[in-house]
C-alpha cells in the first residue's frame, strides 16, 4: 500500500522540464548563429553623404577609417603597414569576400585610397566606400 502512495505523489508533483529545455536550446542556437554573421569594425564613424548609393549585401571585410586617420579592422586598431596582412587573413577565411571601407567624412582621402589600393592588389574584385544616402 505504501508503494501505491509513493507513485501517486510522483505523478502529481512532477514538473516536466523537457519543453522548457527545448526552448532554451533553440534560443541558444539562434543567438550563436546570428552572432557569427554580425560584422563590426570596432569604431563608429560619420560617413559622408552621397546622392546615389548602391546597397552592398554580404560585405565580409569591413574597414573603418576615423577622422584621426586610425584604421580599424575586426574591432582592432591596425597600423597602416599592417592593413595588407589583415586583409589577407580575412580573405583566407572568405576568398570571395568583398571589402567595404567606412571612412569618416573628415578622414584623409589619401589614406582611403591607399587602403582601397591594397585591397585591389590582393585581387579583391569588389571594393566599396560606405556612405549615407542623401
Amino acid at each position: 500500500m505504501s508503494s501505491r502512495n509513493e507513485s501517486e505523489d510522483d505523478q502529481t508533483g512532477a514538473i516536466d522540464l523537457t519543453p522548457m529545455l527545448d526552448v532554451v536550446f533553440i534560443m541558444l542556437i539562434f543567438f550563436i548563429v546570428t552572432a557569427t554573421f554580425i560584422k563590426e569594425t570596432g569604431v563608429e564613424v560619420t560617413r559622408p553623404e552621397a546622392t546615389t548609393a548602391d546597397e552592398k549585401k554580404n560585405a565580409s571585410i569591413l574597414i573603418a577609417i576615423t577622422d584621426n586617420d586610425e584604421i580599424w579592422i575586426d574591432k582592432n586598431q591596425v597600423d597602416p603597414r599592417g592593413v595588407r596582412a589583415q586583409i589577407e587573413r580575412l580573405l583566407a577565411e572568405n576568398p570571395n569576400g568583398t571589402v567595404v571601407i567606412q571612412a569618416d567624412a573628415e578622414a584623409n582621402v589619401k589614406l582611403l585610397a591607399e587602403v582601397a589600393d591594397t585591397a585591389r592588389q590582393l585581387s579583391v574584385s569588389n571594393v566599396a566606400v560606405s556612405t549615407v544616402k542623401n
